[in-house]
């Protein structure tokens, strides 16, 4: 039997920053913490994925972009129990203690040759010893912990459902019926905790709604002045809101932010249009949080057939699924109108791509809300795709299921070549 609550438990979790160079620095941290000693050394061993998504986004506290300053800032904050939010609490002197490895040129990043999108191995050297510290799959899925090539035991916490812990396949290929009679049928006092996270998320909008992050998309969208053609609608400001979080996030706000399916992105795609919709419709917490649990679901379905990280953009395309999910939902959409929102969103956004984490990952999320707010718009019409538009079938399951082979079959080098592209800048 599938449990919808532990999947929800285990795919929300909070991170302070993009959550791949976080990943880095969490693997190096949990390396360093064994030798005690001056560092030498640290050589970075990583999937393309990985690089393509930390070589241009904002390190909170830091001022600074990229690997480099992930990697260093691991080496040096030995709070590696803090997992994705390791960078909390962040102090000056840690931080001129990193900038001084980077000075030394300490650091060694090399592509792994893996088939794995998401692989991190850490290899951490002092004077007298080596640690390893290897996270594969998933963001904090320790799969090797070695010093001196000796193993060394991983420590769970006790009762912990968090990233770490991996569930079967099969409980990620739950249908959509199975999705929606959980968020109808719950007790609400067990989906709850979940508002905490629509906070979260909503504090880091409405700081990108008022400080100069990235490109100010949501920002500049939001105000009112000659230039800006957009209107102060219902939509414009549910796309003005989770925009804005973008901004801030992927500009290095030290704010935290609650992710979705390991990455904070796809966490604000799918839940800041739902949030900021409920307020503007006067929805109540229980009509929120459940809402907030289909767009969740619904995102993390669709990211099983995606990929963890992929060349699609999956706070685009999942995201923006999961989010117009919520829409129809707070809307009173049925069953029904809520695969027709998928399909529409499907139509609409298959083949946007990802080109790393950076300032225009917010300019995607805009696009993706808009997106699911037409295709709610369509869907509350009783209006959808036939099987004879383009990656479209009857059944929603087997369009959902497309993703899959789009991204294994026809986009098996776009990873690659995105890669090359971002490296020939030099």
């Amino acid at each position: 039997m599938v449990n919808l609550l532990e999947i929800l438990k285990k795919e929300i979790v909070p991170a302070e920053g993009c959550t791949e160079p976080i990943a880095v620095a969490y693997a190096v941290s949990l390396a360093a913490e064994l030798l005690q000693e001056e560092i030498t050394s640290i050589q970075l061993h990583l999937s393309g994925n990985i690089i393509k998504n930390a070589m241009g986004v904002g390190i909170p506290g830091t001022g600074q972009t990229g690997l480099p300053i992930a990697a260093a800032l691991g080496a040096v904050i030995h709070r590696s129990h803090r997992k994705l939010e390791i960078l909390s609490g962040l102090t000056a002197e840690e931080l001129e203690q990193a900038n001084a490895i980077i000075g030394r040129k300490l650091l060694d990043v090399e592509l792994k040759d893996t088939l794995e999108k998401l692989y991190i191995e850490a290899r951490v050297s002092s004077a007298n010893h080596q640690a390893t510290a290897i996270i594969s799959g998933e963001h904090t899925n320790i799969v090797l912990l070695e010093k001196d090539g000796m193993p060394v035991g991983i420590q769970k916490d006790k009762g912990d459902c968090g990233e770490d812990e991996l569930l079967s396949p099969e409980a990620y290929a739950v249908s959509l019926e199975g999705i929606f009679e959980f968020v109808c049928n719950t007790d609400y006092s067990e989906l709850e905790f979940l508002l905490e996270g629509a906070r979260m998320n909503k504090a880091i909008s409405d700081e990108g709604l008022r400080g100069d992050y990235g490109l100010q998309v949501g920002k500049k969208m939001s105000q009112r002045s000659a230039v800006n053609l957009f209107g102060n609608d219902v939509a414009n400001s549910v796309i003005a809101a989770t925009a804005a979080a973008s901004d801030a996030r992927m500009d290095g706000s030290a704010m935290p932010v609650m992710t979705t399916a390991g990455s904070g992105n796809q966490g604000i795609a799918c839940t800041l249009p739902v949030i900021k919709l409920a307020e503007l419709l006067g929805k109540d917490d229980e009509m929120l949080a459940r809402a907030i649990a289909l767009s969740n679901l619904v995102t993390v379905h669709v990211k099983h057939y995606i990929g963890r990280l992929s060349p699609l953009c999956g706070s685009g395309i999942a995201g923006g699924v999961g989010a117009n999910s919520g829409i129809v939902y707070l809307m009173g959409g049925s069953l029904e109108q809520i695969k027709h929102g998928i399909q529409n969103t499907i139509a609409s956004l298959s083949g946007m791509i990802c080109d790393g984490a950076k300032s225009t990952c917010a300019l995607k999320i805009s696009t993706s809300t808009n997106a699911a707010i037409q295709a709610a718009t369509l869907a509350m019409n009783n209006i959808s795709p036939s099987d004879s538009d383009g990656v479209i079938f009857e059944k929603v399951e087997d369009t959902i299921r497309n993703m899959e082979r789009l991204v294994q079959e026809g986009l098996a080098a776009t990873d690659e070549t995105i890669l090359n592209i971002m490296l020939s800048k030099g």
